[in-house]
């Protein structure tokens, strides 16, 4: 299962306490699922935020067809004008 790190900004640091963690995850709905698993403020800040896979945006796609290659960095973008 690869391994990499995942980025949060904004609300979503705030939410995830921290700035970065490493993860293990094989698409990014896998780690959306495990990041936000007993964290429910950043479950909801999640759901309403952008992604980028080592720069590149997601975008729509569905997050289980997104697969995270070794060494991934994902980073976690919230709206800029807030989520409140």
């Amino acid at each position: 299962m690869p391994t990499g790190k995942v980025r949060y900004w904004a609300a979503a640091k705030e939410a995830a306490g921290i700035a970065e963690e490493a993860f293990e995850a094989d698409t990014l709905g896998d780690l959306m699922t495990k990041i936000t698993a007993d964290r429910e403020e950043l479950a909801r800040v999640v759901r309403r935020s952008s992604f980028l896979v080592n720069g590149d945006p997601v975008g729509r796609r569905e997050h289980s067809a997104v697969s995270l290659p070794e060494g991934a960095v994902v980073e976690i973008l919230p709206p800029f004008a807030g989520i409140r």
